[in-house]
């Protein structure tokens, strides 16, 4: 779990934009387009571990996926939000 503490400083590397945590619908929606292979990082590498949480860009276009409880903050580790 990612405190108020620390997303409150995080912002999205490239943009700058504040970061919200994804709820968990967002997450389980990432993980099954992981599960289909259909998930890509902004290098076009994909995704292939589940992630166990995830940091909404403000506009809700990007999102770094969080693992053992730290968030990921590589723009090429970033992934596109949409619908599979």
């Amino acid at each position: 779990m990612i405190t108020a503490e620390l997303l409150e400083i995080l912002c999205c590397p490239e943009t700058h934009q504040p970061l919200r945590q994804a709820d968990e619908e967002t997450v389980a929606s990432l993980n099954r387009r992981i599960a289909a292979k259909e998930l890509r990082n902004l290098r076009g590498e994909v995704v292939a571990e589940p992630i166990e949480g995830a940091l909404l860009r403000e506009d809700g276009k990007r999102a770094f996926v969080v693992r053992q409880n730290i968030p990921v903050m590589i723009t090429e580790e970033a992934v596109e939000i949409g619908t599979a």
